[in-house]
């Protein structure tokens, strides 16, 4: 039975030069219609988690929540997946500063701007102000790392950091530990409020 993890690892096989079939295979069998692209799988954990907070299937509803691997990566996945490829049609977040890129991308790929929504330096930004620094100290407490933050706000190496606004010391702890972006995605999503949910966030899923 055709599931949405063999999809994205077909895609995956694709833009890295494999063949289409497979995935063109599964798009069938999974009856797509839509791809959400994505940075990395921190945002796919955080899009998933809101899904589920939401009470939506997105698999279900043929929507497929796809990590690129790389902003850098959009011009071939929006190939590959949009009007030139599978034909599904696109959504996705982007970061402010690559948004002129991922216009370009999009306009090669046939694919309308607009169903892509900005984030302002990112989507742990967004996160992170919708809860507030409090919340987020409070979270990674309940989650074992409060000596981790603590080591991390005091080392030498980072001194730059102790002149920064709360939210951004945030944003890059949560960078610093592989996997703790990914767990911290789901977390976050977790403690929000449902109707203080980032504008980009909340967006995206309205619109799939």
């Amino acid at each position: 039975m055709a599931d949405m993890g063999a999809f994205r690892e077909a895609v995956g096989r694709w833009a890295a030069g494999g063949p289409a079939g497979r995935a063109t295979e599964l798009a069938a069998q999974l009856g797509l219609r839509t791809a959400v692209l994505l940075e990395g799988p921190s945002d796919l954990a955080a899009v998933e988690a809101l899904a589920a907070r939401r009470g939506r299937d997105l698999g279900a509803e043929g929507v497929c929540v796809m990590p690129m691997g790389g902003a850098m990566s959009v011009g071939r996945y929006a190939g590959l997946l949009g009007p030139p490829g599978l034909g599904l049609r696109l959504t996705g977040l982007c970061d402010e500063r690559e948004q002129s890129y991922y216009e370009r991308a999009l306009r090669r790929a046939r694919a309308p701007r607009p169903g892509f929504f900005v984030c302002a330096a990112d989507l742990e930004d967004e996160l992170v102000r919708a809860l507030g620094p409090a919340a987020i100290e409070e979270i990674i407490a309940a989650e074992g790392d409060l000596r981790a933050w603590q080591t991390f706000l005091r080392q030498p190496a980072q001194p730059a950091q102790h002149g920064r606004a709360r939210s951004r010391q945030l944003r890059r702890f949560l960078g610093t530990k592989k996997g703790r972006k990914i767990r911290y995605g789901h977390l976050l999503v977790e403690a929000l409020d449902l109707t203080a949910v980032p504008a980009p966030l909340d967006a995206l899923l309205a619109s799939v």
